[in-house]
């Protein structure tokens, strides 16, 4: 019997506990391959979220997916992200949070697609540096 992850439940919880405290819960998202966010808004492989009941709307924390609608420069999307994908997620006002590692696109619900070159024998990339400054993750006790 294969176990579910505990990181939807970790995100459920932190989620909970910034909306029931007043402040704006964040997700910080790897795009890696086909995602259903908004690339305009991609810096270094990574994108920021507000998922917090005032700026998005249907917010589903599933175990496999993340799915909501929110608007980006007025426009509505639907935003659908693999648990596996997303890396942190914390408190915009004291940045409280919790990290996790980035689980691959088998982990992460995706199947691994083939390259578009025809060259199978390169190594994957690594992922963008994380970036340095603000905000900052502290361990939630």
């Amino acid at each position: 019997m294969q176990t579910v992850s505990t990181k939807p439940y970790l995100l459920r919880a932190i989620h909970e506990w910034c909306s029931d405290q007043g402040f704006t819960p964040y997700l910080v998202v790897a795009v890696r391959g086909k995602m259903q966010v908004p690339m305009e808004y991609v810096k270094n492989g990574e994108i920021v979220l507000n998922v917090s009941y005032n700026a998005c709307r249907n917010l589903t924390i599933a175990n496999d997916f993340i799915s909501f609608s929110a608007r980006f420069n007025g426009v509505s999307r639907d935003i659908e992200i693999p648990v596996g994908a997303v890396i942190s997620i914390f408190s915009r006002e004291n940045g409280e949070g919790m990290g996790f590692e980035y689980e691959g696109n088998e982990a992460a619900g995706q199947p691994e697609s083939a390259p578009e070159s025809s060259s199978h024998d390169e190594p994957p990339q690594d992922p963008p540096p994380r970036p340095s400054g603000r905000p900052q993750l502290r361990v939630v006790k």
